[in-house]
């Protein structure tokens, strides 16, 4: 009569499962060294029984057996690893090749190219695609065009006003200009009264220069010393006249220096 087959499960009498454990602890020992005798392998058992006392074997050396099964296991760590990288890596590239073609085929229909094979849906969301691009489009250069707009007036009112002052500049240069042809005038009336030959109406200022100087220049000009109402326009001809005056108050207040002597009290 045979064994009969032994249901796996916990035994509740204690007396009962010390009995077994020791019988399977020495089997589970005697195979262990039986295995590392016949297959020349290295072998490390451990067993805690359930009042915590340890039974082990080894061939070998416990430690050692650890220290192999823990490098192994790191080991084995690191192949999964690099393993499941490279699977990622490759699904990656394989799911930006297919985004890429993607691109390429959307790009190519919204340059019109290859859209026979569209229907009228299609057709429609692509033409929705391009009015919202041009819209945008149109969006950003209204918006550039009204900055470049803005500075272009922020330019004009500082060129204004550089024009006004400039202008401002020239109204005190023209009033210093009347201010010493007045003192001239008066020099000369005040010779001419003492009985002293009166100027000629033209001079050099030096002896090697002789730049005609007309000390009426601004009669036929019909110049008052009232300020000008309306600031002239920038360009030539408001430089000039500015040049013009600087270099008839220089000229005038060299040949002053050089020839006058007013009365003095």
């Amino acid at each position: 009569m045979g064994r009969g087959k032994i249901v796996i499960r916990r035994i509740d009498n204690s007396t009962s499962r010390q009995v077994t454990f020791s019988k399977r602890r020495n089997g589970l020992l005697k195979k262990a060294k039986e295995l590392a005798i016949l297959c020349d392998a290295e072998v490390g058992v451990m067993i805690f029984s359930s009042t915590g006392r340890l039974y082990d074997f080894s061939n070998t050396s416990m430690r050692a057996v650890m220290e192999r099964y823990n490098k192994a296991k790191e080991d084995r760590c690191l192949d999964l690893n690099a393993t499941s990288e490279a699977k990622f890596w490759q699904k990656e590239a394989g799911s930006l090749r297919q985004q890429l073609l993607t691109l390429q085929e959307s790009h190519r229909q919204l340059r019109g190219e290859e859209i026979s094979c569209l229907n009228v849906k299609d057709l429609q969301n692509l033409e929705n695609q391009l009015e919202m691009s041009l819209r945008t489009i149109r969006t950003k250069k209204d918006r550039l065009l009204t900055e470049e707009i803005q500075e272009l007036n922020r330019k004009g009112n500082l060129t204004h006003l550089e024009n006004m002052e400039l202008y401002k500049q020239l109204n005190h240069i023209r009033q210093e200009n009347m201010e010493l042809c007045r003192k001239v005038y008066a020099s000369r009336e005040s010779k001419v009264a003492e009985g002293c030959p009166s100027f000629p109406n033209s001079f050099s200022l030096t002896g090697e220069t002789h730049v005609p100087f007309d000390l009426e220049l601004s009669q036929p000009q019909h110049q008052t010393c009232d300020v000008l109402q309306e600031p002239p326009r920038l360009g030539y001809i408001f430089l000039r006249q500015v040049l013009r005056s600087i270099s008839g108050i220089y000229m005038l207040h060299k040949f002053l220096i050089q020839n006058l002597r007013f009365p003095t009290d």
